[in-house]
């Protein structure tokens, strides 16, 4: 009976352990994707066009993204994602992104992501919950700069623009054969439970205070887009 009761007492400890842990990773998590997304702001030259975020029906900050490596080439991370509602934006959805490709690569690099999400179709396809990032039109690299060039097809069938950050500098970013999936580990730590994708994104769920402070960053770049591309309108 006694062994019983110490070892019910270590799984406890265990799991409690686990869950702080977690907490800890989701915070610092969140304050990562709330750095990456003031500092984009803040280079508006060497970010993403004030019309591409302005457009975006969902906003995905993957912190960190790690890819690379010998033989083949890896990508895996986790972050958080965004969708705007009619009251405003979601509150956060907890996303990872992994996947392979073949090819000679040697040496690791660790980037910021970032994931637009430009029409319905890629909508549904990150309220599914799991979806692979493959074929034309499914997620193409993102232009880059203060304003997108008019030659430019962003407003086309994409999906999704993707862009990478190294060292302070904004790129487009190809992720074909990543699959976007949720994070389940975190969403439970978050929530306390397991909600789907669609409850989080759609506005369902109520924003956890651990996530104030990303969707406050979220805010001020959606704003901030939105008052320079009325500020050019205008000229």
């Amino acid at each position: 009976m006694k062994r019983a009761i110490v070892f019910l007492l270590v799984v406890f400890a265990g799991v409690l352990s686990w869950a702080g842990e977690q907490k800890k990773d989701v915070n610092e998590r969140l304050q990562m994707a709330s750095d990456v997304l003031g500092q984009m702001s803040a280079a508006p030259d060497k970010g993403i066009p004030e019309e591409v975020l302005d457009s975006a029906k969902c906003i995905a900050v993957v912190p960190h993204l790690v890819k690379g490596g010998f033989i083949f080439g890896g990508k895996h991370g986790r972050g958080v994602a965004t969708c705007r509602t009619a009251d405003g934006w979601s509150a956060p959805a907890f996303i990872s992104v992994g996947g392979g490709s073949a090819g000679l690569q040697i040496g690791v690099e660790g980037v910021d992501l970032i994931m637009l999400i430009m029409n319905d179709k890629g909508m549904q396809q990150l309220l599914s919950s799991k979806f692979q990032i493959s074929g034309e039109g499914s997620a193409a690299a993102g232009p880059v700069g203060r304003h997108a060039s008019a030659g430019t097809d962003w407003k086309m069938d994409t999906q999704m623009l993707t862009y990478s950050r190294s060292k302070g500098v904004f790129a487009g970013l190809t992720l074909e054969g990543a699959v976007v999936q949720q994070d389940s580990d975190s969403t439970i730590s978050v929530y306390g439970r397991d909600v789907t994708f669609q409850s989080v994104l759609k506005g369902k769920v109520p924003t956890p205070d651990i996530a104030k402070a990303f969707m406050k960053a979220v805010a001020v770049a959606a704003h901030k887009a939105k008052v320079e591309e009325a500020r050019e309108d205008k000229k």
